[in-house]
């Protein structure tokens, strides 16, 4: 089953801004945050920014003002399981994390896997070649665009059987 295939999980709020049509990825990490962001359509992922975390109270400043300047009306948190399916530690600070963004912005919040996310981004890095200094900055971002990406597919996907436009695939 590949990430695309999963579920998001609601974690509540209410859209800040109707008419809102931005998502905001997040990839969440104890040192830094990786932010990517949707078109106005939800169609394109593209990474954002790079949060690098000093504090609770600044972090939730920055998304604050992020998801004023760029309308967005919906945040989708990676949940970081282990490739078994289970919940890993930081699976759970993610969850806390999506909690307390709902609240505090009234933006309605998502968890969707991001297994392999990162490994993803590091791959797309290598690719690009770019100077081992910039690569430590864009990863987390790249990730959370990988993430964004994988959401908005599953979104696509979801849409189509449920408007019956699915078709049968061959093995």
């Amino acid at each position: 089953m590949t990430r695309a295939n999963l579920r998001p999980t609601r974690t509540g709020g209410d859209v800040a801004t109707p008419g809102s049509a931005r998502i905001l990825a997040v990839d969440y990490g104890r040192k830094r945050v990786g932010l990517a962001l949707s078109d106005e359509l939800g169609i394109t992922a593209q990474p954002l920014a790079t949060i690098v975390r000093t504090n609770r109270r600044e972090l939730m400043r920055r998304f604050r003002e992020l998801c004023a300047n760029h309308s967005v009306g919906r945040i989708v948190v990676g949940h970081p399981l282990h490739i078994n399916g289970e919940r890993s530690e930081m699976a759970l600070e993610a969850e806390q994390f999506a909690t307390r963004i709902s609240k505090e912005l009234g933006i309605e919040t998502e968890l969707f896997d991001e297994r392999l996310t990162t490994w993803e981004a590091k791959q797309s890095v290598t690719t690009r070649k770019l100077a081992s200094g910039r690569k430590h900055q864009h990863i987390d971002a790249i990730a959370a665009a990988v993430l964004l990406h994988d959401y908005l597919a599953s979104r696509s996907q979801a849409t189509r059987c449920k408007n019956g436009q699915e078709t049968q695939r061959e093995p």
